[in-house]
């Protein structure tokens, strides 16, 4: 009997390490014939906006190291919720994936979603993280943090901050300033960073709060200002122009990160194909480059290294919503 039930266990040692050979043939031999077929982005924001910016820079890059073309598809909406549903509803075979920024941990705190952040979607690869800015035209009195909140107190409410929608990042971050300086600046939101922009310039609404990424082309043609940086160490880009944190409210901290993701239930060997060739996209010095003119920083991570970010970032802006009383109209 000994003996018996020894081969049953050495036949079922071998059954198992066979069907886990095969197993990890058949995921490489997934990820050796993808992508077969043109890839599809979505980017669940209007065109002009950080996230389509990045989104293209990438897709186009990626293209060409995958030999496939990746198509930008916008589906903007509901503050990036609606283009999001799309990607998780969409087939986990690779060939659909979303790049969005940190509004998707955002939307977990002051929306009812139809989706977890966490486990609806696949992380697949970190692209870049940066820096919001407060912004006003260049006739606007306030020339730094501490004027903005002198004003801001003379008449509370009077002063209004445009952002790219409700419950957005940039909405987050002006709540954070009002909360952090005693202020009461009315939010108006719009429906995108770049017609929230052009009210700024037009002098419709007194300041705002974008992506450096957006704002720096109309802040080095003149058309803004550039009032404080939300990172916690001033840009590279725009040296001169303190932090918000340094300008009079320590512990602002309202950086951004971007990244692309997936449908939940992506085979592991398509992400980490997708993962390695983004990777290489992002060390490509003319790449580095390209991010480093538009304000934002190239971040190489792996899938599991993003997706303990989206879930801490969900907790921290959570607590932000709690302090500020922030929802969804």
């Amino acid at each position: 009997m000994k003996a018996a039930g020894s081969k049953r266990s050495i036949l079922s040692a071998v059954v198992l390490a066979m069907s886990l050979c095969l197993g990890g043939w058949g995921i490489d031999a997934v990820a050796q014939g993808f992508p077969a077929r043109p890839l599809r982005l979505i980017v669940p924001f209007p065109p002009g906006g950080s996230n389509d910016i990045l989104g293209r820079v990438v897709a186009q890059k990626l293209s060409v190291r995958l030999g496939q073309q990746v198509v930008i598809d916008n589906r903007p909406g509901a503050d990036g919720i609606i283009g999001t549903e799309m990607a998780v509803r969409a087939e986990p075979d690779g060939y659909t994936l979303l790049f969005i920024s940190t509004t998707l941990s955002m939307n977990a705190v002051i929306h009812k979603l139809t989706f977890d952040p966490v486990k609806s979607l696949t992380p697949v690869a970190l692209i870049a993280s940066g820096a919001n800015v407060i912004f006003a035209a260049p006739a606007f009195p306030a020339r730094d943090v501490k004027e903005l909140i002198a004003l801001a107190k003379v008449k509370p409410g009077s002063i209004r901050y445009a952002t790219s929608g409700i419950g957005g990042f940039n909405h987050f971050g002006g709540e954070l300033f009002n909360t952090l300086a005693g202020v009461s600046m009315t939010h108006v939101p719009y429906k995108g960073g770049g017609p929230s922009m052009i009210d700024v310039m037009s002098g419709v609404v007194e300041v705002g709060f974008g992506t450096l990424v957006q704002a720096l082309p109309h802040i080095r043609g003149g058309k803004l200002k550039a009032i404080a940086v939300g990172s916690p160490r001033r840009s590279p880009i725009l040296p001169d122009v303190p932090t918000i944190a340094e300008a009079g409210l320590p512990g602002y901290d309202g950086s951004i990160w971007w990244g692309v993701l997936g449908p939940a239930g992506m085979p592991g060997a398509v992400v980490a194909r997708l993962n390695v060739e983004i990777g290489a996209v992002l060390k490509d010095p003319d790449m580095v480059k390209r991010l480093e003119a538009e304000a934002a920083e190239a971040t190489v991570a792996a899938p599991e290294v993003f997706g303990k970010l989206i879930a801490d970032d969900v907790e921290k802006w959570r607590r932000v919503a709690r302090q500020t009383g922030m929802r969804a109209e």
